[in-house]
């Protein structure tokens, strides 16, 4: 497990973009399962949409993906800093299958498929309660800026 100040150390995005509340279990080089609450707090919501508030999939993709670079960090034993950033290489087979709203819990379910040559494959999906949000394939890298 991992509360918001560890995922703070993990992680350089910060508010508002910062997308994961809690790391509810972690499989170092397999698996994460993490919490992002869902609040009409949102920036988002004010515009998307204002009479019937949605969080964007984009954003629950990048939530997944937030996932995904903590499961990474911890998989390499490496704390991000300054000059690594974490790039999405690649979206495949997205599908939404329920609109997430205000005061659901997003469960963030991210397996690590394969790592090579600095790319990173895995099986995004998320769910609220039993139902599932939002499912894909998700690729991601690591760079060194100068």
């Amino acid at each position: 497990m991992m509360d918001i100040h560890q995922i703070l150390k993990k992680l350089p995005h910060r508010y508002p973009i910062l997308l994961v509340d809690r790391v509810l279990e972690i499989d170092s080089g397999k698996r994460i399962k993490a919490l992002k609450n869902v609040t009409i707090n949102e920036p988002f919501f004010e515009g998307h949409f204002p009479h019937r508030p949605v969080m964007p999939g984009v954003l629950m993709l990048e939530a997944l993906a937030q996932a995904a670079a903590i499961l990474s960090f911890e998989t390499l034993g490496k704390t991000p800093d300054d000059k690594t950033v974490y790039y999405f290489a690649g979206i495949d087979g997205a599908r939404f299958k329920r609109p997430v709203e205000p005061g659901d819990q997003l469960i963030l379910d991210v397996t690590l498929d394969r790592a090579k040559a600095g790319i990173f494959k895995f099986s995004a999906k998320a769910l609220v309660g039993d139902e599932l949000a939002v499912e894909a394939e998700l690729m991601c890298t690591m760079r060194t800026i100068a």
